[in-house]
């Protein structure tokens, strides 16, 4: 497969995630907010401090989407191991374990405030090491796209 068709398909799995990502944060959570509060009115007052919550883990995967397209960007212009590349791999997994760490604090300070139930938070630990495994993962990569990076740049200086 060539570099520029690879980059083409890393782009549309991003805006696709994107997409569904704003399905989600947008249509979906909020959507299962109203109908918890319809069905049990008595979390109305937890409502707006969980959406919040919800959507601030928002923010760094949708910041993690645009470091992704600009690697696949790097990927097209045949820059695939550079070290450009290992540090947007870097902030990916920074992002990944801010997320996860800001999702696991929210849920136990609302467990501590009576605004969350125990095994909600057992849940959310899968999520949470969902979010440590990417962070593992763009860290781990990110360390071999440098040493890569740095092994081709001797690799030119011989040529």
């Amino acid at each position: 497969m060539k570099q520029s068709t690879l980059s083409k398909w890393l782009k549309l799995i991003l805006a696709g995630l994107g997409v569904c990502g704003i399905i989600i944060y947008a249509l979906v959570i909020p959507m299962l907010a109203e109908t918890m509060v319809d069905k049990y009115p008595e979390f109305n007052g937890w409502k707006w401090p969980w959406l919040i919550l919800i959507w601030v883990t928002a923010l760094p995967c949708y910041s993690a989407l645009v470091l992704g397209w600009k690697i696949a960007a790097n990927i097209g212009a045949d820059h695939s191991f550079s070290l450009s590349n290992a540090s947007l791999l870097k902030w990916i997994a920074i992002l990944a374990a801010v997320d996860s760490a800001v999702f696991f604090v929210g849920n136990l300070v609302y467990l501590l405030l009576s605004m969350n139930h125990p095994s909600v938070v057992l849940f959310s630990l899968l999520i949470v090491f969902l979010g440590v495994a990417i962070s593992v993962a763009s860290a781990a990569l990110s360390h071999l796209v440098r040493k890569a990076a740095e092994l081709q740049t001797q690799s030119d200086l011989t040529i």
